[in-house]
């Protein structure tokens, strides 16, 4: 009798290896820009309160899977993160659900790995100081995964509300919280900007030479001038597409223009031109990022034996 297995969110904490995400990551993206996988556009359906959107894909040599993400901006005021989700894993063979998965920490791990390592790639040799703009669910990852592979010696976290980047600087040895987004990125290798701002939450004139910025918010987090003097990287030029497949900042933009962050990692692009060139990377999410999470997390969960098997019937 087929049997499905079933992964909670504390599973899938429990087993999750950082340094295996970081190398599944880098061969799913790569492939992205080889053209090898099969992504179709992100769609969502609708609510008053907000989205749940559907990202399904395939990746050669990681498998066959769909995610399922709410995303509710004021979940906040509730207590519970903006960004839910889960993944199902299907049999690339015979197309037979195999797996699901809690996939809420997957979404923040994955999109905070992928910014780290496009990091490691473009900012200036011996980029050592990191500004965080947002204290929520997002920038704790991005400090997770940014101190795990990158291990920044100056970070500071700012966020429109002061007392919870005090609360997130004081979760992480070598943070500092700073009393304004300016004094943050004043000096900083690297910024990340991890908000659902609708408004830039940077001035152009605050990004010096040589700095590497990255932007995962869904909202316009980056101001106009910073993006057209900048070196552009994305997961994928269809970011110029319109929200929700695409980057509400890059519409407009002409797609070859952009340099897929992929295309560097394989070497086929050299990255940053000079070490005066400013960079940035705008996440806009990709589903190739889920499947590569989700081959992780169910490699290691089926070594562990972590999960429950749910029987599905004939």
């Amino acid at each position: 009798m087929p049997e499905l297995v079933v992964l909670s969110e504390n599973d899938v904490r429990g087993v999750l290896a950082l340094d295996e995400l970081a190398e599944s990551l880098t061969v799913a993206l790569i492939a992205l820009s080889e053209g090898s996988v099969s992504v179709p556009a992100r769609i969502a359906a609708r609510s008053p309160s907000g989205l749940l959107g559907a990202m399904p894909g395939y990746v050669p040599g990681l498998g066959l899977a769909a995610k399922l993400v709410s995303v509710y901006p004021h979940n906040s005021r509730l207590g519970q993160p903006a960004h839910q989700a889960i993944i199902a894993v299907f049999d690339e063979v015979t197309g037979a659900p195999s797996v699901v998965m809690g996939a809420t920490y997957i979404t923040a791990i994955r999109t905070a790995m992928t910014a780290a390592l496009v990091a490691q790639a473009l900012a200036r040799p011996r980029a050592t100081s990191l500004a965080i703009i947002g204290a929520g669910v997002q920038a704790e990852a991005h400090l997770e995964a940014f101190n795990h592979l990158t291990a920044p010696a100056d970070i500071r976290i700012a966020s429109r509300h002061f007392p919870k980047a005090v609360e997130l600087a004081e979760r992480h040895r070598g943070a500092v919280a700073a009393p304004s987004v300016r004094e943050a990125v004043d000096g900083a290798d690297l910024v990340c900007c991890c908000t659902d701002a609708a408004e830039p939450v940077l001035a152009d004139e605050w990004i010096g030479p040589g700095t590497h910025v990255s932007s995962v918010g869904s909202g316009p987090e980056l101001p106009t001038a910073l993006l057209s003097r900048a070196q552009l990287f994305v997961e994928s030029r269809a970011a110029t597409a319109p929200p929700p497949s695409g980057a509400v900042e890059l519409e407009g933009v002409d797609p070859e223009s952009l340099t897929e962050v992929g295309e560097v990692l394989a070497g086929r692009s050299g990255g940053r031109l000079s070490a005066e060139s400013v960079t940035v990377f705008k996440s806009t999410g990709h589903a190739v990022e889920d499947v590569a999470a989700a081959s992780v997390v169910m490699r290691l969960a089926g070594a562990l034996g972590a999960g429950t098997a749910v029987a599905m019937g004939a």
